[in-house]
């Protein structure tokens, strides 16, 4: 376990020039910008939020993100002409937007998407990510979540982070500077939940059958969907 003494109980005050409000935050970002929403658990809420109460001023704005799973709805009331969604994964919160044409999907693996942006091929105006308090050394653990956004917020224009002091600090590679973080807001608050709401029946029946042909001592990989689930289900019911 990770000695509390890299704990900084005065990180606020040796950081308080980059603190601002969510509302500034969301006020950094200006119509036509690109910008990254952190991942699934790790979606920063408040700065979602005000995201979505700003977006009438953010006219011709693309949203990137791997997976969201934020309970407001980007697409409420919304006109055309502002969010342009680009999902790098098709949740559920967007398999409906995409199938009418109001989002677009880039097809590309997970495994890839950082070096599409640390290459400089595609650029990110702002991301948008939550994190752990900095320690005594200054760097926070992007928590939960790493995948796609410590490459995507290193790279980024301008980097806003969400630091939440409920968020676990992970070791590893997880953890970005807070020099690298332009600005930061406060938000101490329990982080999202995902649970699959209801079993699909073919979903159900693949899941079954691929189980049954993995054999003891197998090393496995799992994706995320209905399917690898399912799988897992049938798994665990094997081995108990």
């Amino acid at each position: 376990m990770e000695s509390t003494n890299l704990l900084d109980k005065d990180w606020r005050e040796k950081w308080k020039k980059k603190e601002i409000t969510a509302k500034q935050a969301i006020e950094k970002i200006i119509p036509g910008n690109r910008v990254f929403v952190d991942s699934a658990c790790s979606e920063p809420q408040a700065l979602t939020a005000e995201l979505i109460r700003s977006s009438g001023k953010l006219i011709d704005t693309e949203i990137m993100h791997f997976f969201t799973i934020f309970p407001e709805k980007y697409f409420k009331d919304k006109a055309e002409d502002l969010f342009r969604h680009n999902a790098f994964f098709i949740g559920e919160t967007l398999r409906e937007e995409v199938n009418k044409g109001q989002a677009d999907y880039t097809p590309i693996l997970a495994s890839e998407i950082p070096e599409l942006f640390t290459s400089g091929r595609k650029h990110c105006d702002v991301a948008l990510i939550q994190v752990t308090p900095p320690d005594r050394y200054g760097f926070c653990s992007l928590g939960v979540n790493i995948d796609v956004a410590k490459p995507i917020a290193q790279s980024a224009y301008t980097t806003i982070a969400e630091i939440n002091p409920q968020m676990p600090r992970t070791l590893g590679s997880s953890f970005i500077h807070m020099k690298e973080i332009d600005y930061f807001i406060y938000n101490d608050v329990p982080l999202l939940e995902f649970n699959f709401k209801e079993k699909h029946g073919v979903s159900e029946k693949i899941g079954k059958n691929v189980a049954d042909l993995i054999e003891n001592k197998s090393t496995i990989h799992i994706g995320q969907g209905y399917l690898p689930n399912a799988c897992l289900e049938y798994l665990y019911d094997q081995v108990n």
